[in-house]
């Protein structure tokens, strides 16, 4: 992840990621504790990337599938 501080409009707060994904604070913080999204911290704020945030595919709901493990675990390696 970049720590290009040059143009402040890189990073967004969760309230601000949440508005623009349409979900809940709390939802957004739920994909932080989980390791879906990637956080800056600095001085006790949280900091998003605006482009990961634009760019985020959530996961599908409901119970895996075996094409949907085998995907997962191709990414991983």
């Amino acid at each position: 992840m970049s720590t290009n501080f040059k143009n402040g409009s890189e990073w967004v707060s969760q309230a601000e990621a949440a508005r623009m994904r349409g979900v809940s604070r709390q939802a957004i913080s739920r994909l932080i504790k989980k390791g879906r999204l990637q956080v800056l911290r600095i001085g006790g704020k949280v900091l998003l990337s605006r482009a990961e945030i634009e760019n985020f595919v959530p996961e599908q709901p409901g119970r895996p599938t075996n094409e949907r493990i085998a995907r997962n675990n191709q990414k991983a390696h």
